[in-house]
């Protein structure tokens, strides 16, 4: 081997990439020329090129026999990876991209309340479309992750990626029913001084994680406890809390609404609603506007109205 260790990858050694492919597929030289028509000869040839090349060894040589190494192994699978991908686009743009794979991250609060009931319609019209949900509180590096689409809360969007607002949202306080009457609750906001607040630390980008409550006690004039209460990193699981009589939650309303209708909960304050200067929207990587994309964004726009 020479000392080409750091050499990237070029376009002479992506035509040595298929002889490779079809060697490491059948793990014999014997087997790729046949399908390559070529003599065994010239395809070890170009292998013995291409590690010379990358200063890789992609193969170890036994009497008859040859095998991936653990680094050979390594790049198989990220070629393979790579060839499924461009086969699945171009399949895509051949049918107008209405078929394949869709990856989708979102906040895990947003998925669970909100996203993952909604799935089966879409999955209904559009059939030839593969879902992956990904979750996460991070904003995340959609080329690094093969993310196609991101829906965050926030307000400030990214600059260095496209975008598109999806809906906006209001924050009130929620509890069990039987906790509001527990405490007396209902329509006297001044009897929080005598509960527990259910913080969501990560509501939004930069909260300290009580930004939500102190955002409503204030434009309410409305005197919270001082104990600290309890802090999660998902508001889906503030919520869970509070409908096990743990205490107060702060609600998104687009997001507590079902556990609303169905008596899980109750706003035991009523219209004391603050709309929050955040909103949902949709992040895409700039400049990748393909039909399924743009099909799921509209699916998701109509779903908020």
């Amino acid at each position: 081997m020479n000392d080409s260790g750091n050499r990237l990858l070029n376009g002479w050694q992506l035509s040595k990439m298929h002889t490779f492919e079809v060697a490491a597929r059948h793990e014999s030289f014997a087997l790729a020329a046949e399908e390559l028509s070529l003599s065994p000869s010239a395809v070890s040839h170009r292998i013995n090129l291409l590690e010379e090349e990358l200063g890789i060894t992609l193969f170890t040589r036994s009497h008859r026999k040859v095998a991936l190494t653990h680094e050979g192994r390594r790049v198989y699978w990220t070629l393979k990876s790579s060839l499924d991908a461009l086969n699945q686009e171009i399949l895509d743009i051949k049918n107008q991209a209405l078929s394949g794979t869709l990856t989708v991250y979102s906040r895990p609060s947003i998925a669970q309340s909100w996203l993952v009931p909604k799935l089966g319609d879409f999955s209904r019209r559009y059939p030839s479309v593969a879902l992956t949900i990904l979750t996460g509180n991070e904003r995340v590096d959609m080329q690094e992750k093969g993310v196609d689409l991101a829906i965050y809360f926030d307000d400030t969007p990214p600059s260095h990626q496209t975008h598109r607002f999806l809906m906006d949202e209001a924050i009130l306080p929620v509890c069990s029913p039987a906790y509001a009457e527990h405490h007396a609750l209902v329509e006297a906001p001044d009897n929080l001084r005598h509960c527990t607040l259910l913080h969501d630390r990560q509501a939004w980008r930069h909260d300290t994680g009580t930004d939500e409550w102190l955002s409503w006690s204030q434009h309410f004039a409305v005197t919270l406890p001082l104990s600290s209460g309890i802090s999660f990193d998902r508001s889906d699981l503030a919520l869970i809390a509070a409908a096990n009589h743990a205490g107060v939650a702060m609600g998104r309303k687009r997001l507590v609404q079902k556990q609303l209708e169905r008596g899980e909960l109750i706003a035991p304050f009523g219209d004391k609603t603050l709309k929050c200067n955040q909103h949902y929207y949709v992040s895409t990587p700039t400049g990748r506007q393909w039909p399924k994309i743009d099909a799921f964004i509209a699916w998701l726009q109509e779903q908020a109205r």
